[in-house]
Order: C-alpha cells, then structure tokens, then sequence
C-alpha cells in the first residue's frame, strides 16, 4: 500500500509548506507555517482496567477506534505517544499498536522515528554534563557535590546505571554519585509534553532544579545559561509528527512520558493541534484509569485547558480472569466464575471515571482464546449495570472490527455531556493532593509517609511550590503500591517512600513502592525474541 505522508496531511487542511519530510511516509508539522483554526474536536481518551504484564492493548484499542470513526466518515485524528526504546526491546515490544490496528512506518516509529528522543536525551545530558563542568571550574555556583539532584538519561532500559559514580580517578575534581534514568522518565520529557510552545517549554526548562549550592541555595538550569543551546537541540523535535495508520487515518505521535513515574500522555502539542484539525481526537493514557486518566484529569487537561469528552475503558477478559485469582500461564482456560470475581476490578476504574464527572463506554478488546460463555457474564454485567460497551476486534479486523465501538462512542457523545471537573485543585495543600488520589482514585484506607517525608513536603510548601499538581509514581499492575495485590485490594495503604521535586514540570512525585526510574531488561528480553523468529 501507498502511505505517502503528502495526502494525508492535504486531508487535515495542512498546507505542503509545512510539512518538514522525514521520508516520503513520515513529517514533522511547522505550526508557524500556517494558520491554525480554532479548536472544534471532541477530546475521546483511552484508558484501561489494572493491565495484566502484557498489556491489554489500550494502543491498539486507541488506533482501532480512529480507524473505525474513520470508517463512518468522520474527519478523526489519533494522538499517540512515542515508543522508548527500553519497553520495544524489554518487556513489551513495540508501542505502534498491533495487528491490523498498526501505525505506519511501524518499525521507524517503534526505533529512531524522527529523532525526538535523541534530541531530548541530548538536552538532558547537555545540562547534566554544564552542571559537573561548574563543579569542575570551581565556578561561582558553588555546587554541593553531594547535592547535584539531575539524573543522567538514556532511551534503554539498563539498571546497572541506576547508581553510578563519577569523576572517581580525576584528581581536578570530586568524585560523586549520580545516576541515569530512562528517557521517558526524565523531567525533560514531562516538560516536552506538557508544554504549550516552544517559549514554554523552554521557560519550563529553565526552572527546573539541578543542584544545590553548598550554601543550600537552588541551583536551576537558567543558571547555567544554556537556554539558546537547549533551543537549537529541541527546535524541530517540538513539532509533531504525522504519520497514519495501516488504513490511512491520521496520526499525531509526540511525546512518550512513562505513567508509572511521568504523566503519560503524548504532548499537549500534538493534542492541541488535533483538536483544531479534526473532529474526533482519539488520545491515550498510559496503564489503567488510576495512572495515565488520573494524571490527564488532574494535571494535563487543567494545564492544556482542554479535558476529555468521553473515556474508553478497554477491558478484555483474560486480566478479569488475573483479577478472579487465574494464573498468568492460565488466562487462556475458560473460567466464568474467576471472570465474575475480577468484574470488581472493572467497576472501581468506571468509578474512577466518574470521579471526573466524564463519560464512559467500555471496550471489550477481544482475544483469540475468549470463549462466547465468558463474553456473555461480562456483556450481563454491563447492561445490568447500564454501561454502555462494544466489542472490539480491531487487533484482527482493521476498522470493520472497531466498528460497533465507534457507533457506540458517537452515541454516547450524543446523549451524555462531559462535566469534567479535576478532582485535586491547586488550593489542595500536597497531603490533601495525595490523600483525595490515593483514597478515591486507589481505594487506599490511609497514607503513610516514611520518616522526614511529611518534613520535606511542608518545606518544599514554604518554598512557594504548593500549587504544583502531584505526580504518584506507582506501581501499574495494582490499584494498591504492591503489584501482588490483585483485583480491588481492601484497606490497603500508600507508603510514600521517597519525594522528587520537579520545579520544570511543575509536579512533585511521591514514590511509593518499588517503580524504578531505570527499568531493567527481562529474563528473555523482547530483542532475544526478535532473534529467534
């Protein structure tokens, strides 16, 4: 098939002049080369219910969906995140959908795509590299070797880097520890996707915290005056990239924060300009409704002054049957009662949903080994708790699969309103931030902070950052901070463990639990089994 990027574009109203190629199927937009409409686009976001470790396939769902709205004839746009190279060759694979609901270049986008993530580690490592440079100038800054808080990045997973240290055999300088995080984990990153323009993500840049002086005063990035360098390495990566699906629909992907530790949504770039060229948006959150929707409603959409119109909860029966009490190695068995028993999981993240006052279709994406019997409880379930759903064989039928979810997601837009309302505001004090998340949106019984944590919050308060968003880095594989907790786990508490405070961002993360900002490589990572194919 032809997947010239030229008409795709010519499609969305968006003039050749502003297509910067990467390729003949691949293009950066140059939003100054044109003028942009105003917003007209229903805003639709894909979420899930607790993952099992293979994903439930919200990506897929997502493509699917715009293929099938595409398929009515409704002028719709996808707006996705890129891929990190860590998940393509660890655990997950790829991150361009799946099946006949695939991104196209799919292998260009799931690898080196158009740069951006180069282009964002080298903005990292730029400011990580000027900040040891001060140290080693003795400069005026006057840097606490033992207070330098900016991590080193890179785009793989690689937990040996977690804790290193550096300058150990220069006699110039002082050997310190640092460390590296994944791309996709970086502050950098939260602020390529949440900033508005260039101006902003730069401003935002700017103001993000690298050290400390030994007199304990901050040191930010503005200090180190690289703002015109971070310019020229970021220039064109802040323009998205459009690319289409296999059936032609087009496609924003930009931007790939984690939502186990970042926000996990694409930029809000992309997603602005969606809403301007389309009628139909169709977005992602990373994980299930309690990670990626709750960090959209509470931190993305009030920054982007856009919110969700409606939410897709993709459901499939496989991770009901993990949350009923199956076994990983087990979930292609028929198991209607385990099934029944995992329904629970489901209703607390439609629960979640509507915390936000948003509403909610679900979408039952369909595996090979769900027996009628099994689709037939949930489908009870449903109507008997009127909720609107669809099945979804997108993953094997292209848009004809995604159909009935398309007809039911322009339904419901039609009959319900959105009433979006965050539930964490800025008059929250950083307490009431957690404990409002952690009990409504996790279903947690108390928090509990690990000592001097409660301390540091009530400093970080004084300092003037009390209106930042919380941004809990968390386990995905529970609602609870144990990822052995499965199904809606009873009177569980959050342990706030640690704090990292992102003055760019504008968030500050609680970490609970055990989420690694450097994830390691499986027992038989994803690249071993492109190898034995």
């Amino acid at each position: 098939m032809d997947y010239a990027i030229a008409p795709i574009a010519a499609k969305l109203g968006i003039p050749e002049k502003a297509l910067i190629p990467f390729g003949y199927d691949k293009a950066k937009v140059d939003l100054h080369q044109f003028h942009l409409p105003a917003r007209k686009g229903k805003l639709i976001l894909c979420t899930a219910i607790t993952p099992t470790k293979a994903g439930e396939g919200k990506t897929t769902t997502a493509i699917g969906l715009a293929d099938g709205l595409s398929l009515l004839g409704k002028q719709v746009l996808a707006c996705l995140r890129e891929p990190s190279l860590g998940p393509v060759f660890g655990v997950k694979g790829g991150g361009a959908g799946g099946g006949e609901a695939t991104l196209v270049p799919e292998e260009d986008i799931n690898l080196h795509f158009t740069g951006d993530m180069h282009a964002i580690t080298s903005a990292n490592n730029l400011i990580a590299a000027l900040i040891d440079n001060e140290l080693y100038q003795h400069s005026p800054l006057d840097v606490d070797p033992e207070r330098i808080v900016f991590p080193r990045c890179m785009d793989m997973n690689d937990r040996s880097l977690r804790s290193i240290m550096v300058a150990e055999n220069d006699p110039h300088t002082v050997a310190h520890s640092s460390s590296f995080v994944i791309t996709a984990a970086s502050e950098v990153m939260a602020v390529f996707a949440l900033a508005k323009d260039e101006e902003d993500f730069l401003d935002r840049i700017e103001n993000i915290t690298v050290a400390y002086a030994k007199s304990g005063k901050p040191i930010f990035v503005r200090d180190l005056e690289c703002r015109e360098a971070i310019r020229k390495l970021m220039h064109v990566a802040l323009y998205p990239n459009l690319v289409q699906t296999k059936y032609h629909t087009p496609a924003l992907v930009h931007g790939g924060p984690f939502a186990n530790i970042a926000h996990g949504t694409n930029s809000v770039i992309a997603t602005d300009l969606g809403l301007r060229l389309a009628d139909y948006v169709v977005t992602e959150g990373g994980f299930g409704s309690d990670l990626g929707m709750e960090k959209y409603m509470d931190i993305v959409s009030p920054i982007a002054s856009f919110h969700p119109d409606l939410v897709v909860m993709v459901c499939s029966i496989r991770a009901l049957k993990l949350h009923g009490g199956v076994k990983f190695e087990d979930l292609s068995k028929e198991d209607v009662p385990a099934l029944k028993r995992g329904l629970s999981n489901l209703e607390h993240h439609l629960a979640d949903v509507a915390a936000y006052h948003v509403p909610a279709v679900v979408g039952i994406n369909e595996f090979k080994d769900d027996t009628p019997a099994e689709i037939a409880a949930l489908e009870e379930f449903l109507k008997a708790k009127n909720v609107p759903y669809a099945l979804n064989s997108a993953y094997l039928n292209g848009p004809k699969g995604a159909e009935e979810l398309a007809k039911t997601v322009l339904k419901t837009l039609e009959e319900k309103k959105s009433e979006y309302a965050p539930l964490v505001t800025e008059k929250d004090s950083f307490t009431e931030k957690i404990d409002k998340i952690a009990k409504t949106i996790y279903g947690a019984k108390d928090v509990e902070y690990a000592p001097g944590v409660l301390d540091q919050i009530h400093e970080i308060e004084k300092e003037g950052y009390g209106k930042f968003s919380v941004c809990i880095s968390k386990t995905p594989n529970s609602l609870s901070d144990d990822p052995h907790l499965l199904n809606v786990p009873k009177d569980h508490t959050l342990h706030v463990k640690k704090l990292r405070l992102f003055t760019g961002a504008q968030f500050l993360v609680p970490l609970t639990g055990d989420v690694f900002t450097m994830p390691g490589l499986p027992k038989v990572p994803a690249s071993k089994k492109m190898n034995r194919k």
